[in-house]
């Protein structure tokens, strides 16, 4: 029910407006997951610049790209506004790393999906929960499974709203808001990085590969997913 009213309130209103409604109606509850990418530093710039009370997370895995860790310290620098970063639990990753060893998620699907889980699905249940809304930089065109979804869903797995502000951009529309917004963003882009994770996980797709190819190149297309979205609750189910 909540989906349905919220969509009709929604309706018509700019990805601002939006963004201000739901911190507004949902106060201290609102909360944005960026990883530094293109759409996200679209969506930080949107939050920061319209001083919209929303908190903006991201996940710190402890093995991301140099590149993005300067896109995290200049988008602090150009904003002077935090972005929380929420860690892996030390016993577990420590209790990863001693058992398998650094590379351990190389070796198999079910080994790859644990270390997303101690470096991403953990830490991301604790940065969202008590709240009600999730933003994300999810879009539309970007994987085959995502055209099923919708700008508003609900997350049986975190219990709360995800809501996608800029699910109906293209990636044009995002380069373009970026240019126009003089939006600080991750060089690797320009380097066929379509989509950037974690250093050992994320390489350049070549021409004529699908988006996500360049992550987790080496397991079969159809087991791509970290879990943190449309998958989330399977692999918290699977780790219990």
């Amino acid at each position: 029910m909540i989906l349905a009213e919220l969509k009709a309130q929604l309706a018509g209103l700019s990805v601002v407006d939006k963004l201000k409604y739901l911190a507004d109606k949902f106060a201290d509850s609102v909360i944005f997951s960026t990883s530094f990418g293109w759409e996200d530093q679209a969506i930080t710039h949107l939050i920061f610049s319209n001083n919209i009370p929303i908190k903006v997370f991201t996940l710190e895995t402890g093995r991301l790209l140099p590149e993005t860790y300067y896109v995290w310290n200049r988008t602090l620098e150009i904003y002077n506004k935090p972005i929380h970063g929420y860690y892996p639990k030390n016993e577990l990753l420590e209790d990863l790393v001693n058992t398998k060893g650094p590379n351990s998620f190389y070796e198999s699907v079910e080994n790859r999906k644990e270390c997303c889980y101690i470096r991403k699905i953990e830490p991301l249940k604790r940065a969202l929960q008590g709240n009600e809304i999730w933003v994300t930089g999810i879009r539309a065109e970007q994987s085959q499974n995502r055209e099923d979804m919708h700008d508003l869903e609900w997350d049986e797995g975190n219990r709360l709203v995800k809501f996608h502000p800029i699910f109906e951009w293209t990636l044009e529309d995002v380069k373009a808001y970026i240019k126009e917004n003089n939006i600080v963003y991750n060089s690797l882009h320009d380097k066929g990085f379509p989509s950037i994770g974690c250093a050992p996980c994320t390489r350049a797709v070549q021409p004529g590969e699908d988006f996500r190819a360049g992550r987790w190149w080496w397991e079969d297309q159809s087991k791509k997913e970290c879990g943190l979205h449309n998958t989330a609750e399977k692999a918290v189910a699977n780790k219990g």
